[in-house]
């Protein structure tokens, strides 16, 4: 971890500790004034203990390690809570025997003031997540951990920490507003160690055969280069209503500069801004959502440029109901269009690779619960009708008590090379975790 993340740390720390300086409205200073009389500095203590291994199922010529996951994890959680401010951290220590490194994850580090009645403060490190879709995120443009994902860490791991502030305004209609000043990319596949599709040379390749990890080139870390989030939102007849708003960066590092670099392409992160809308609520005895979004790939709008994604335009429909006792039943319709497509292909040098115009994609969850909950059994399935790629993620988790819980599970994936699972498909894999939480 770097040593501005230490320094960001204890600040919040600090401020934590000392927040009986933060001044409120005259009539709240004297419950500041009656900490004094507390026991001092009262800090909830939790975590957990992890271990975690896992591996191919298939083989991989471009990779020559068939292990994905091996690593012994602690997790300590620590929260005081105050009556105007509440101070939170998450931290994981790692030992990862795939990369043999041992390292210091810091989840959250974050100050929460309820600065009034009407606004909330929240800075520091955090993990932040908002729209409708299982496991498709269309206006959660907040950073994500793909690897993690796909070689079977916890779920947890999927939504990423970034350095932001939030203010959340209530009223009538609630706003939520978010900054985060530096840049912060999906943890996107780099080849260390999973294997993918490279249009440049037409096939699988990963950190071993190109001779180091795919390297992106972040924007220079200036104010103008933050990322903004934007969300107002209102319950109405028990219908949840929301708008967003984006600017920033494409998360994941979609553009290619063939001019500059030396040793190949260089990828990037192109220009983003998005705007979309959601609505969740009651349908026939389970919960619908819909929600959509349009994607404003500013840097080339009229799609000429085949080194920069064009815009889109995505959708999403989703039901959830209990069909009968402790079985759940999720399905959802997702849609991808690109806009300029025309003029995409005609300028693309590779246009036998190019993803579809439109790309359908179905998710189905199954979800049973057994025996008093100790026993859940998860099943999660993605599949595209006109890409011909897919998707399958089973998960059995058991709670051997209250403290060990016991997780085994696999992904599995399949496709054409170039299309966004089967390039993947090399990768499918098995994997087991065993957790002692306190």
């Amino acid at each position: 971890m770097r040593a501005t993340s230490y320094k960001l740390l204890l600040a919040l720390l600090l401020v934590g500790l000392g927040a009986g300086a933060v001044v409120g409205p005259a009539s709240a200073q004297d419950d500041w004034d009656d900490w004094g009389d507390e026991d001092p500095l009262p800090v909830e203590i939790h975590g957990f203990a992890e271990a975690a291994a896992g591996g191919r199922v298939v083989n991989d010529a471009a990779s020559p390690n068939d292990l994905l996951l091996s690593e012994a994890r602690f997790r300590l959680d620590l929260a005081h809570y105050g009556d105007r401010a509440d101070v939170l951290f998450k931290g994981d220590f790692l030992a990862d025997g795939v990369v043999n490194e041992a390292l210091i994850d810091i989840r959250q580090a974050l100050l929460i003031i309820r600065a009034a009645q009407w606004m909330d403060v929240r800075a520091g490190r955090q993990v932040l997540t908002w729209g409708t879709g299982d496991l498709l995120f269309l206006n959660d443009l907040f950073p994500k951990d793909w690897q993690s994902f796909f070689i079977g860490r916890d779920d947890e791991y999927l939504k990423a920490p970034s350095n932001s502030f939030k203010l959340t305004f209530y009223s009538g209609a609630n706003l939520d507003l978010v900054w985060t000043p530096a840049f912060t990319p999906d943890s996107y596949i780099t080849g260390e160690r999973l294997s993918f599709f490279n249009p440049f040379t037409g096939g699988i390749e990963s950190a071993h055969t190109m001779g180091r990890p795919l390297d992106a080139a972040l924007p220079d870390k200036t104010w103008e280069n933050g990322e903004f989030s934007g969300r107002l939102y209102k319950t109405v007849g028990g219908w949840e209503l929301a708008a967003y708003g984006y600017g920033g960066f494409w998360k994941r590092p979609l553009g290619v500069d063939t001019t500059q670099a030396t040793n190949g392409p260089r990828f990037y992160f192109p220009g983003l801004a998005v705007g979309g809308a959601s609505v969740r609520g009651n349908v026939m005895g389970g919960i619908g959502n819909l929600e959509g979004a349009y994607y404003d790939s500013y840097d080339d709008r009229n799609g000429t440029d085949p080194f920069i994604p064009n815009s889109e335009v995505r959708g999403l429909g989703g039901y959830e109901r209990e069909l009968f006792a402790n079985f759940n039943l999720g399905l959802q319709y997702y849609i991808e269009w690109r806009l300029e497509y025309d003029n995409l292909i005609a300028n693309s040098p590779m246009p036998q690779w190019e993803q579809e115009e439109i790309r359908h994609s179905l998710t189905a969850r199954l979800t049973q619960r057994l025996k008093q909950d100790t026993w859940t059994l998860s099943l999660f399935t993605y599949w595209s009708p006109n890409e011909q790629d897919g998707y399958v993620r089973p998960v059995v988790t058991h709670k051997w008590s209250d403290a060990v819980t016991i997780a085994a599970g696999g992904n599995f994936m399949w496709g054409d090379d170039y299309t966004f699972f089967g390039q993947l498909e090399n990768n499918n894999n098995l994997y087991l975790r065993l957790r002692y939480s306190f």
